[in-house]
Formats: C-alpha cells, structure tokens, sequence
C-alpha cells in the first residue's frame, strides 16, 4: 500500500529518468565492448623500465598469437550463426 507522502512522477521526471536510464545502458554496453586495452596490448611502446628477458618476451609472443586465435574464432562463429555455413 502506498504511503500518504507517496506522489506520482511528472511526465517530466518520468522522462528524465528514462533518459539517465538510457544513458546509464549505454554507458554500461560501451564499458563491455571497450577494447582498447587489448589493442594497446598489441600497440604500445617498449617500457624500458620493463624486465625484457626471454621468457616474458616468450609469453607476449604467446598471448598475443592467442589472443589473435580467439578474434578470428569470435568472427568465424558470427559468420556462421549470421550466415549459414
């Protein structure tokens, strides 16, 4: 049961809080999609404070070679459920 103090949203209010709705999704989708720490992976500039024996460098290597694997997996499997075979 609603409280005596309890008053109905404005049409105004109705959309503001459609609208911070909206925005608050939107903010939510890009910060899922956002990518640019796996292409800074690939882009950034050698650290020279950074440790650069063999078996980092191997690692990278390897990471980056999987990582590469999975994008081209990611979008053969979009083709195929968006395309047929």
């Amino acid at each position: 049961m609603p409280s005596k103090n309890f008053k109905p949203m404005t049409e105004q209010q109705q959309k503001t809080h459609q609208k911070e709705d909206e925005q608050s999704r939107r903010s939510r989708l890009r910060e899922f999609f956002e990518v640019s720490e796996a292409f800074g992976y690939f882009f950034r500039k050698k650290d020279p404070s950074r440790p650069g024996g063999f078996n980092i460098r191997a690692m990278h290597t390897i990471n980056k070679i999987a990582i590469i694997m999975f994008l081209i997996c990611l979008l053969v499997i979009l083709k195929r459920y968006f395309f047929g075979y």
